[in-house]
């Protein structure tokens, strides 16, 4: 679309407000909003300004001002407001130079695009993630330095078995037996069916919904496959539809990976293609029908991969969900049909346009647009290293006797253990100035000084149930 293209978008659609939508570095989409008669064909030159020192791990207070400059084909009406409301989403730029602003997630995907086609190695990326996500119908959570607890509700739930308050049908999902039971047990099917229908009305083709292994509420709804940028605009698209239909029906949406203790946690797998003059480079007639350039590629993610995991898991909670011994995909292999590995070449097709690789270590807490960047940067460095990725692990890796066990890699165990992989490995990341110095430096301090240290020194719950009588 153009700039005159979308004014008329607006005049067809009786359009009252323009909804300006842009990513903060840490992973949350930031809106503000115009009347219609404010946008022009210049704004998507000129921008709007905003206070980048408000915005957290952005600019200080003494060079504030940033703005923000609407993307023309990104124009679609918002499903949700009350007044006909179109929502543009917008870059960052400094507004003195009017150069992209380095810490902008969008900007940082919109330059991987661009670095791996200068590559010659493809001019397109793929991606494909699979959220999944939490539905409750009431949560309650507090910290302080007196007091601190998270409380949780579901009806479907099994631990509401023997619930007092209204009526009780007896159909629960137990822990870990979710994965696509029927209705009345699965309580949440016309809920995603609606929020699946919303993105397909906005233009974001969907591949199905279903229920997932955990109980109550674990859900997944998949994304058709689009380039990376489109796909991370999508994302943010995603999170913020499931929210709201979730709100309608009175209930919440939470993508943290690991709300609930003793049921699976929730993972991003994410499947990710090279593709060159519209064919795809990862067919071949390697293993799993992959190409040379596929298994470098993998090569670079396992090489890369705990470095990659301070900012495709990038919670202390993430690491809730990434424990050895369970189904988890922290051990840093790869397989055409093992889950158990982190990298997983899928086998249900053999056309060369399916070809792909799927990596499952992911969670949807990730900022899409830096997480499929560092992804599709690891890959890249892979290829052009020719990084061999060994043998693939055809095995259960949970039922490898431990010496063998010991030999594979493994995913960090906390965050703190992934941001200091990344600080002694990005150099991968800083190629065509895609991810900045700066930008690894500051993501480094500001999680470990607003998440790590504030987890870490805060007292636990369950330590009052192990010690207090100590």
């Amino acid at each position: 679309m153009t700039p005159n293209d979308v004014i008329a978008m607006a005049k067809e659609n009786d359009v009252k407000i323009i909804d300006i939508r842009y990513m903060d570095f840490i992973g949350t989409w930031q809106h503000f909003s115009i009347p219609t008669a404010e946008l022009t064909e210049s704004s998507f030159e000129d921008g709007y300004g905003f206070d980048g020192s408000s915005m957290r791990a952005w600019q200080n207070i003494d060079n504030s001002d940033m703005i923000v400059i609407p993307e023309a084909g990104t124009a679609k009406m918002d499903p949700f407001f009350k007044e006909p409301t179109l929502v543009l989403i917008g870059n960052v730029h400094d507004p003195i130079t009017q150069e992209a602003y380095s810490r902008d997630p969008r900007g940082i995907a919109k330059k991987a695009e661009q670095y791996i086609k200068s590559t010659g190695h493809g001019d397109t990326i793929y991606v494909g993630p699979e959220p999944e996500f939490f539905i409750f119908s009431n949560v309650r959570y507090q910290s302080d330095p007196h007091a601190a607890f998270f409380e949780i509700d579901s009806p479907e739930a099994h631990w509401n078995s023997s619930s007092d308050i209204g009526p009780n049908l007896g159909h629960k999902i137990r822990p870990k037996h979710g994965y696509f039971p029927l209705p009345p047990m699965d309580q949440y099917q016309d809920m995603r069916t609606e929020m699946m229908l919303t993105m397909e009305n906005l233009g974001i083709t969907m591949e199905c919904q279903h229920h997932e292994v955990a109980s109550a509420g674990q859900s997944e709804i998949d994304l058709r496959f689009d380039t990376l940028l489109n796909m991370s605009d999508s994302l943010a698209w995603f999170k913020y539809v499931l929210r709201n239909v979730a709100a309608k029906y009175g209930c919440t949406v939470t993508f943290m990976p690991k709300p609930l203790y003793g049921d699976n946690g929730t993972g991003m797998h994410t499947h990710m293609s090279f593709w060159k003059d519209g064919k795809p480079t990862f067919a071949g007639n390697g293993y799993a029908g992959m190409s040379q350039e596929a298994l470098y590629a993998i090569g670079g993610i396992i090489r890369h991969g705990k470095a990659l995991c301070a900012i495709t898991n990038p919670t202390t909670n993430s690491y809730k969900r990434l424990v050895p011994g369970f189904e988890a995909p922290i051990k840093l292999a790869y397989s055409s049909r093992n889950r158990s590995a982190a990298i997983r070449l899928p086998m249900y097709s053999s056309n060369p346009k399916a070809k792909r690789l799927e990596f499952r270590t992911p969670d949807p807490s990730a900022n899409g647009y830096m997480a499929f960047s560092a992804i599709a940067m690891a890959m890249i460095d892979g290829i052009q290293n020719k990084i061999d990725p060994g043998d693939p692990m055809d095995k259960n890796i949970y039922d490898l006797p431990p010496e063998e066990l010991a030999e594979i890699a493994s995913a960090p165990g906390s965050l703190e253990e992934a941001i200091c992989s990344l600080k002694e490995d990005h150099d991968f990341l800083l190629k065509g100035d895609v991810f900045t110095k700066d930008v690894i430096d500051y993501w480094c301090e500001y999680k470990m000084e607003n998440e790590v240290k504030e987890v870490i020194s805060r007292p636990h719950p369950h330590e009052f149930e192990l010690y207090y009588s100590i």
